[in-house]
C-alpha cells in the first residue's frame, strides 16, 4: 500500500520542526512546495500539521492511556506518526478511522519501523475505543493545560494576568480557527470594487468537504474601515485581485497599529522593525501615496520580500534598508514626523495563527525587555519635536509592553503618551491598548502613541 502523500507530507513538516527548530508554517511551505502539494492534499496536510502542533499536549495524554511507556520516551518519529494518527481520530470530522489506522501503520513500515507497526495499530485502535473516557487531572489547571494544549507555565501566567474564567477563554481561542484578514488598497482600488470583483478561489478545509468558493465579505465589529475577512484556506496568490495589488493580507490589529499612528499625506515616516512590511504598506495607503516611508529591517533577506510588496501594491514612496534597530543613524536624528517600533517580542498574542509559539520556553523571554528597550531608546531619537512614536508588540505581556513603555516615559520626559482614537467599538485610547482575541477578535497586540514635546 502506498502511504497517502498529504499524511506524508504532514509528518515530514513536523519532523523538520523536531530536528531543525523549524516554526511549522516553513517547514510545510517547503514541504508542500517539494511534493508539489496544492488544492485538497495541501489544505488536508495543513490541517494535520498545524492540528498535531496545536493540540500535542492533548494528543499526548490520550496516547500515554494506551502505551505502557510514556510518550516522549518512544523514538520521535514513530511518536510523531502516532500524533498524525491520534489527531484525526480524535479531532478531524469525516475522517474514517480505518483510513487513519491504516495509513499510520504504513507510515511506520515506509520508514522502516516495520516492528512497530503492529504497536501503532494497537495503540490507535485503543484511542478510538477510549475517546469517550474522561481524562484525569491533578489539578484545575493541569485540566486547562491539557484540554488547551498550552503548557502549564503559561496557564499559570495567563490565570494570573485575566483569572481563570478569562484566561481559559483566551486559551481556546488560541485554538479556535482564524479567518484571514484582508486590506483593501486604496491605492489602487476601493472596497466597492473589490466586493464587485468577487475574487474567489477553491477553498478545501477538509478533505472530505466538498469544494466551494471563498468569500469576502466586511469584518462588522471593525467595519469603520476598510477590513474584510476570508473564509477558507485557499491560495489567494493565485487570484487575479491580489496580483493586481488590490489587497494585502493583514490583521485588523496590525492595521490599527498604523492607523494609531495618524500619517499624513507627505509625512516622514521611519518603521524600525519593518518586515515583513504590512505596517510601511498600510501607512502609505493612509498617506494616499505621498510622503516618505523608511522601512528598515535587520535581515537583509526580507528586504527583498518589503521591495516586492512594496511593487505589487504600486507604492512608490517607500524606501526599504537595512538597518539594526539599536544602531542610530545620525542623520536620522529628530527627522521624522512619525516613527514605528514593532519589535520583536515572544509573539504569545498570535498563538492562533503560529501555534508552536505555546511552546516557548517562558524563562528564555526574559531578555526581550532589554531588547526593546534598546529599540525604543534608540528610535526616539529619530522623533522631530511634536512628533510622534508609536510602539506595538504582537504579545499580551506587561513586562513587554506597558512596562517598556512606562519606564520608557520615565526615563525621557520629553515624551508623553499621547490620546488617540481607533475605529468601531474600540473608540477612544489614552495612550496605550492591549488587544485580546477573546475580547476584540484580533490578535493579541499592544499598542502605544507617544508624542515628543514641541
Amino acid at each position: 500500500m502506498r502511504v497517502d502523500r498529504a499524511r506524508e507530507a504532514a509528518l515530514d513538516a513536523l519532523a523538520a520542526c523536531r530536528r531543525n527548530g523549524a516554526w511549522i508554517d516553513g517547514a510545510l511551505k517547503q514541504v508542500l512546495k517539494r511534493d508539489g502539494l496544492s488544492g485538497r492534499d495541501a489544505a488536508f496536510a495543513s490541517r494535520i500539521a498545524y492540528g498535531v502542533i496545536q493540540s500535542r499536549i492533548y494528543l499526548d495524554r490520550c496516547l500515554a492511556r494506551c502505551l505502557t511507556q510514556r510518550p516522549e520516551k518512544l523514538e520521535p518519529l514513530l511518536l510523531d506518526i502516532l500524533r498524525v494518527g491520534a489527531y484525526q481520530i480524535l479531532l478531524m470530522d469525516k475522517v474514517p478511522v480505518n483510513a487513519a489506522v491504516n495509513e499510520a501503520v504504513e507510515m511506520a513500515k515506509a520508514h522502516k519501523l516495520s516492528r512497530a507497526a503492529g504497536l501503532v495499530n494497537a495503540v490507535l485502535r485503543n484511542v478510538d475505543r477510549r475517546r469517550g473516557e474522561p481524562l484525569a487531572f491533578a489539578d484545575e489547571l493541569e485540566a486547562l493545560s491539557v484540554q488547551t494544549s498550552h503548557p502549564r507555565t503559561l496557564v499559570e501566567r495567563m490565570v494570573g494576568l485575566l483569572g481563570a474564567e478569562e484566561a481559559e477563554a483566551f486559551l481556546r481561542a488560541d485554538n479556535e480557527p482564524v479567518p484571514t484578514t484582508v486590506q483593501t488598497n486604496t491605492l489602487k482600488t476601493t472596497a466597492k470594487r473589490l466586493r464587485a470583483a468577487r475574487p474567489t478561489t477553491a477553498c478545501s478545509s477538509c478533505p472530505s468537504r466538498a469544494t466551494r468558493a471563498r468569500s469576502v465579505s466586511p469584518k462588522r465589529p471593525l467595519s469603520a474601515w476598510i477590513c474584510f475577512t476570508v473564509s477558507g484556506t485557499g491560495d489567494l496568490e493565485g487570484l487575479r485581485a491580489w496580483r493586481e495589488g488590490w489587497f494585502t493580507v493583514q490583521d485588523a490589529a496590525a492595521k490599527l497599529t498604523a492607523l494609531a499612528a495618524v500619517p499624513k499625506a507627505g509625512s516622514f515616516v521611519i518603521d524600525t522593525c519593518a518586515a515583513p512590511g504590512g505596517k510601511s504598506f498600510a501607512i502609505a495607503m493612509c498617506m494616499e501615496g505621498k510622503g516618505h516611508i523608511l522601512s528598515c529591517d535587520v535581515e537583509e533577506h526580507k528586504l527583498r520580500l518589503m521591495e516586492a510588496g512594496a511593487e505589487r501594491l504600486g507604492i512608490e514612496c517607500m524606501e526599504v534598508r537595512l538597518a539594526d534597530g539599536r544602531v542610530c543613524d545620525e542623520a536620522l536624528a529628530e527627522k521624522a514626523d512619525i516613527v514605528v517600533c514593532d519589535v520583536p517580542c515572544s509573539g504569545l498574542g498570535i498563538i492562533r495563527k503560529k501555534p508552536d509559539i505555546r511552546y516557548k520556553d517562558m524563562a528564555s523571554l526574559t531578555g526581550l525587555p532589554a531588547i526593546q528597550s534598546a529599540i525604543l531608546d534608540n528610535a526616539s531619537r529619530y522623533v522631530r519635536r511634536g512628533g510622534t512614536l508609536v510602539y506595538s508588540t504582537c504579545t499580551v505581556l506587561p513586562e513587554e509592553n506597558e512596562r517598556v513603555t512606562d519606564a520608557f516615559l520615565r526615563a525621557h520626559p520629553d515624551f508623553t503618551y499621547d490620546t488617540f482614537a481607533l475605529p468601531g467599538p474600540i473608540g477612544t485610547v489614552e495612550g496605550h491598548i492591549t488587544l485580546w482575541p477573546q475580547r476584540h477578535g484580533t490578535d493579541g497586540f499592544y499598542i502605544c502613541r507617544m508624542t515628543r514635546k514641541e
